[in-house]
């Protein structure tokens, strides 16, 4: 069964706090966007003003050119799992290995362009695959199911590995992407630009629970 999970992308304190009261009589699992202006283009709140409910699960996505830089701080809000970017320029094997040693989860995000065989050695010591299909640090994208062809490339790498799946979800889609393999839908607009965020969210938990065909 498919997990849903609210996106939260925000660039002030004041906007991240609005995006959690839009949420948070039925969220469990959450996404948080941090972007550092320079991996992705628009800058968003830093690790230092994030919180959440601690019954929440929180899963961190790290738009950062330079992981290494980032990750004690991340590690110190101690989150469910922390995801980044497969195509940053620095070693991100240690970064990866850092954060599953300190017993939390560890991501990497494949952009569209981004070949799972090219990145095999990232893959295989995730804990998590998340396949990017939106646009860095802005909320929307389009969810193209082309993208689907790589669940079943990064499994051939990580049998076990989770899937999960940014851009462009919504109910017309949600189905598509459960049956596609996709572990957990990361929720940006359709739920944050809803004018009821709850009715959404159950909708796509709907959809990712029925049965019939595609």
């Amino acid at each position: 069964m498919s997990t849903i999970a609210p996106t939260v992308l925000a660039a002030t304190p004041e906007d991240y706090k609005a995006s959690l009261e839009k949420i948070h009589t039925f969220a469990t699992r959450i996404h948080v966007d941090l972007s550092d202006g320079n991996f992705a283009p628009t800058p968003t709140i830093t690790s230092s003003q994030i919180w959440w409910p601690q019954e929440w699960q929180t899963d961190i996505h790290a738009m950062v050119a330079d992981p290494a830089q980032h990750v004690d701080a991340l590690l110190a809000l101690n989150p469910h799992l922390i995801i980044f970017h497969a195509e940053v320029k620095t070693d991100l094997l240690p970064v990866l290995q850092k954060v599953k040693m300190a017993g939390v989860k560890a991501g990497v995000s494949l952009v569209r362009t981004t070949v799972p065989s090219d990145v095999s050695a990232l893959i295989e010591a995730a804990d998590h695959v998340m396949i990017f299909s939106g646009e860095l640090g802005k909320y929307g994208g389009t969810a193209s199911l082309m993208q689907l062809e790589k669940v079943r490339l990064v499994k051939s790498i990580n049998a076990g590995v989770e899937i999960g799946w940014d851009g462009g979800v919504a109910p017309e889609n949600a189905f598509s992407l459960a049956q596609g393999g996709v572990d957990v839908l990361y929720v940006g607009s359709a739920i944050q630009k809803a004018d009821d965020p709850k009715a959404v969210y159950d909708n796509l938990v709907n959809e990712v629970n029925r049965q019939g065909a595609m």
